[in-house]
């Protein structure tokens, strides 16, 4: 209420005489404006539209990201948010990472296949060189 009336009458007399008047420090009333003005680019992102950037985010990867590179990846594209958000809402909506593929042993030692001769049956030593 206060800086309102300061903000009607901010041409005519200086601030730190009105401040003076009102009761109000010179710092809060130029905190007051500052938030203000910053008041409308930093409205809050709905769960929504988050979520629609976070998915996209997930599919341009192929999904390989997971949380903590999909929020590498919003902040990088200028949509401030914290981490624990852009966690939980993967969390709640079911989106993963993709898992790295674990080894897979191929060789298979049972078979009843033809084994190829050893030919050097473990002589190691030679007599004459090559």
């Amino acid at each position: 209420m206060k800086y309102a009336f300061i903000q009607r009458q901010r041409s005519r007399w200086p601030v730190s005489v009105m401040c003076e008047v009102l009761g109000v420090s010179p710092g809060g009333y130029h905190q007051h404006f500052t938030r203000k003005a910053q008041g409308s680019e930093r409205s809050r992102l709905s769960d929504d539209a988050l979520q629609v950037h976070i998915r996209a985010i997930h599919a341009e990867s192929k999904g390989s990201y997971g949380w903590p590179r999909v929020w590498k990846e919003l902040l990088a594209r200028g949509i401030r948010v914290g981490k624990d958000r852009v966690r939980k809402l993967m969390q709640q909506h079911g989106i993963k990472a993709r898992a790295k593929w674990r080894f897979k042993a191929t060789t298979n030692s049972r078979h009843d296949l033809p084994v190829a001769p050893n030919l050097l049956e473990r002589r190691f030593n030679v007599a004459t060189p090559d």
